[in-house]
């Protein structure tokens, strides 16, 4: 029975009989070379496989995400201040609006700038208008002097609580301005505290302490009440301040004085200046402190409104004095932003 042909080497076909070639003795025949690998690429069949199965399930499924969020509706970015515009027509504006068109609109009848020229011509409101500029002008100048004391002593001048009384003056913001009219009346009222204490020494009927219901009273009473917005900015100013120059000025033998006004001074300025015209605005508007002072004879804008549309009825004259009263208050107002902007305040 004839031997079957074995196969040692793969493509070598050996005879019967005769042993196999040996690789070493084999001729070398070059053939075609597979095509290389991809980078990252499996030799394993299997794992082609799965990649193969697994590619074109999961480009459809990217291909689709991107054109899901490709499709979604991007709001534009004017609509978003659609709502707290139309809430501030509501509110403020449209108010506003009203009180401009009823100082133009007299009830009696006439042009639209009758009431102006009414209101204008008439001497209570140039009185008024006088009283509110001087005591604006009046409790922040005395604000700005009294406010740079005090701070300059809490924050140069060291003593126990000096931090205590920093932080007071934080709270001292919020409280309401009444509060401090009032306080005043039970100190230098017609029945306080100094003329009671007159009476008993004196054994007079009457102390000497009327000044509350005068324009001095309602000054007093702005200056109480506003000093701790000049020094809030300049304590925050005092902070940032380089000791450093204060030491060499000291070493050199300049005294206190010569110190506060060539190094401390010019640093405080902005501070200063963002600080005395947030005082302005706010006096110029004050309302509740002149009420509360009981100062009968002290008729500011503020109060010329009050009377006008309260106590006459008078709603065109309210309007125009109101519309005034606004006109120089924006007007402060962005006064004090440019100044406050040129402070980093």
């Amino acid at each position: 029975m004839a031997e079957a042909p074995r196969l040692d080497v793969p493509g070598a076909v050996t005879a019967p009989g005769t042993s196999a070639p040996s690789h070493t003795d084999a001729p070398f025949t070059p053939g075609p070379r597979p095509p290389a690998a991809a980078p990252g690429a499996t030799d394993r069949p299997a794992a082609r496989g799965a990649d193969a199965a697994t590619g074109p399930a999961t480009t459809p499924d990217r291909a689709s995400g991107g054109r899901a969020r490709a499709g979604v509706r991007v709001v534009p970015a004017w609509l978003w201040g659609v709502p707290p515009v139309v809430v501030l027509a509501l509110v403020f504006l449209y108010p506003l609006a009203l009180v401009v068109q009823q100082s133009l609109t007299p009830e009696n009848g006439g042009g639209a700038f009758d009431a102006y020229v009414s209101v204008f011509a008439s001497h209570g409101f140039r009185e008024a208008l006088g009283t509110t500029v001087w005591l604006a002008v009046g409790a922040t100048v005395g604000c700005l002097v009294l406010g740079f004391a005090l701070a300059l002593v809490i924050a140069f001048v060291p003593f126990p609580g000096a931090k205590g009384v920093a932080k007071f003056i934080d709270v001292f913001l919020s409280f309401p301005s009444f509060l401090i009219t009032l306080a005043l009346l039970f100190i230098y009222g017609t029945v306080g505290m100094a003329n009671g204490v007159w009476s008993d020494l004196t054994g007079a009927a009457d102390g000497p302490f009327h000044f509350l219901a005068t324009p001095w009273g309602v000054l007093l009473a702005e200056i109480t009440y506003f000093t701790p917005f000049v020094m809030r900015p300049l304590l925050a100013a005092f902070s940032q301040l380089d000791t450093a120059q204060l030491e060499v000025a000291s070493s050199l033998g300049a005294r206190p004085a010569r110190i506060v006004r060539r190094v401390i001074l010019p640093e405080a300025l902005p501070a200063l200046a963002a600080g005395g015209s947030l005082v302005l605005v706010m006096c110029l508007n004050e309302f509740g402190i002149v009420l509360f002072t009981g100062a009968k004879d002290v008729t500011t804008l503020p109060m010329l409104v009050y009377g006008k549309a309260i106590l006459e009825s008078d709603y065109s004259a309210a309007c125009v004095v109101a519309v005034v009263n606004i006109a120089i208050s924006v007007g402060l107002f962005g006064l004090y932003r440019v100044v406050s902007k040129r402070a980093g305040a």
